[in-house]
C-alpha cells in the first residue's frame, strides 16, 4: 500500500519573519520568477495569498523602475 504525502511548501516571507516585501531586493524576487521572466503561481511558488499580491506588485515594480526584465534575453 503507496503513502502518499502531500509536501507542503511554506510561504518565504511568513517563515523568515519577513514583514515587507521590498521591490529592491532582486534577489530574492527572482526566485519568484520563471527562466522566461513570467511571476510564478502560488502553486509553484509557494506563497501564501498575501504575499503573493505583494510579490507580483513588487516585480512589476522592480520591471518599471529598470531593476528587473520584462523578458528573458
Amino acid at each position: 500500500m503507496a503513502i502518499i504525502r502531500i509536501i507542503s511548501k511554506d510561504c518565504h516571507y511568513c517563515t523568515n519573519n519577513k514583514l515587507v516585501v521590498d521591490y529592491k531586493d532582486i534577489s530574492t524576487l527572482r526566485r519568484f520568477v520563471s527562466s522566461y521572466m513570467k511571476i510564478a503561481p502560488r502553486r509553484r511558488s509557494g506563497l501564501c495569498a498575501k504575499h503573493q499580491r505583494q510579490v507580483a506588485g513588487a516585480i512589476k515594480k522592480a520591471r518599471n523602475a529598470a531593476l528587473m526584465a520584462y523578458v528573458a534575453r
